[in-house]
């Protein structure tokens, strides 16, 4: 085993479902451990890609050029090939992706690559898991693939920092590649035959990218759920707008189990008796909203786990029936739609989090409050401030949520003539999970504020669990820009 700077904190096996929540392991040094059926899987099938070759059977990318060069023949030995794939695809652009966001998506194309149709060679398979054992990143630009054909550009930059080229991180580190391979006990990696192609002609970046921003989007509606439990209890609610009745009248499952989750929280909540009949939609609907983005999240499970859990790669090898096919099978349009669409819900459940700010704030209907939350209104202005940058983030995410699993636009001489940017879709949908992190924040701060200005504290025992919690997080002597993301740390885990 390579050394590491630190001993791996996860260990997974492989078969076995990879979820998004299994990605955010790869975030540190993680074991990974094949089985021998998987290994012998992945060495017959390169077996049989040598096979092929011998017979002279063409084989894209093999044999031939790529994309619409493939009427051209390729390199003559295999390790031509590899490099004659790579140097036309360095070509990324852009920030550097995320370590973790790095790591998670070698974790993914390993996933691919050990179900053993892709013709790469063992020890290809074995230098991915040696590299996730260790704290090793590749570098990888976010820009430069149309998510179709595999995600060419970033991918090609991370098989380059595993050769040693270029740069890499070794935590959060960001050093020459030789170096980190160096201090990680990591060899520069060789490639021969099929290896080059099989590492980067899948959508794992794109894959990787959605369910990182599914993990997160997913306790963020769990921290909407309670924090509008919280400012039901904070404000001293009726809580009608939770009966059971209602949703079994509607219908929608994730709705009622949202509604559910909404009454536990609330149990021994005790209203104030000085509150309307009927609350703004910011509470009353606030059960349909985390109910419909619970639904959406749900189809987007799916999507996303069954992409990751496939394999990406083109052609595919099936050994035991003697076949070769040459599909699609890098073409991201399933996880597009559905990084669309948690694009969205991240959007309205911000939407939801500005509003309920909004409410607190606003002396009309927050029982009399000081406005502002402020302490000594003009002498201190509260959580103004906070409000104005949620307004700007929320804004942001409105803007950032236009589809782009539609933009296609026909490349690479009309070979790619339509292509679905799902690369672009996920790290929008991921970009969208971690600014919702920061309106729930402004909300929790907002909230501590309000009962630090004379607001009642909430009766429900999960309630004043929640706000004590929060209580480090909004000190007199801290600025209100880290109080936010302390609260937001403080939603991951509370809730």
């Amino acid at each position: 085993m390579p050394s590491t700077l630190r001993p791996p904190t996860a260990e997974l096996k492989f078969p076995s479902l990879l979820t998004p929540e299994a990605l955010e392991t790869a975030a540190g040094p993680v074991t990974v451990r094949l089985d021998d059926d998987s290994r012998k899987a992945v060495a017959r099938c390169h077996d049989y890609l040598h096979t092929c070759m011998e017979k002279g059977r063409e084989i894209y990318g093999t044999t031939t050029g790529f994309g619409p060069l493939v009427v051209f023949a390729g390199q003559d030995e295999g390790a031509d090939q590899c490099e004659n794939v790579l140097s036309h695809l360095e070509v990324g652009q852009g920030p550097d992706l995320d370590p973790p966001v790095a790591r998670a998506t070698l974790l993914t194309r390993l996933w691919s690559l050990a179900r053993g149709h892709s013709g790469v060679a063992p020890t290809a398979v074995d230098a991915l898991v040696d590299m996730l054992g260790t704290s090793f990143a590749p570098v990888m630009p976010e820009y430069g693939s149309v998510g179709a054909s595999g995600d060419l550009a970033p991918l090609a930059h991370a098989i380059r920092s595993l050769q040693g080229r270029g740069d890499a991180y070794l935590g959060a580190m960001r050093m020459p590649a030789a170096e980190a391979l160096a201090a990680a006990g990591l060899r520069p990696l060789e490639l021969s035959g099929r290896d080059a192609l099989g590492l980067v002609n899948g959508t794992s970046v794109t894959a990787a990218g959605a369910g990182l921003a599914l993990a997160a989007l997913h306790r963020s509606v769990a921290a909407g759920t309670a924090l509008t439990a919280l400012l039901a209890g904070v404000l001293g609610c009726r809580p009608d707008f939770t009966a059971p009745e209602i949703f079994e009248a509607l219908g929608h499952e994730d709705t009622a189990y949202r509604a559910a989750d909404l009454r536990e929280r609330l149990t021994g909540h005790e209203p104030s008796g000085a509150r309307a009949l009927q609350e703004p939609y910011t509470l009353r609907c606030a059960p349909h909203i985390l109910g419909a983005a619970e639904s959406s999240l749900r189809h987007a499970r799916q999507v996303v786990t069954d992409d990751l859990n496939g394999i990406s790669d083109n052609p595919l090898f099936f050994p035991e029936r003697d076949v070769v096919a040459h599909g699609g099978n890098f073409f991201g349009q399933q996880v597009a739609f559905a990084a669309d669409l948690m694009s969205i819900t991240a959007a309205q459940l911000a939407n939801l989090a500005e509003r309920q700010l909004d409410l607190l704030i606003d002396t009309r209907r927050n029982g009399g409050l000081n406005p502002m939350l402020a302490e000594d209104p003009g002498r201190d202005h509260g959580v103004q401030g906070v409000q104005l940058a949620a307004t700007s983030l929320v804004v942001a995410m409105r803007r950032a949520a236009t589809p782009a699993a539609m933009q296609s636009v026909p490349t690479n001489w009309h070979n790619q003539d339509i292509v679905p940017f799902g690369i672009q879709a996920a790290f929008t949908a991921l970009r969208q999970a971690r600014t919702l992190r920061l309106l729930h924040g402004s909300l929790a701060v907002a909230l501590y504020q309000a009962v630090r200005v004379g607001a009642r504290r909430p009766t429900a025992a999960s309630c004043t669990r929640l706000l004590d919690a929060l209580e480090p997080t909004v000190a007199r002597d801290r600025p209100w820009a880290v109080s936010v993301r302390e609260a937001a740390d403080v939603l991951d885990r509370a809730c």
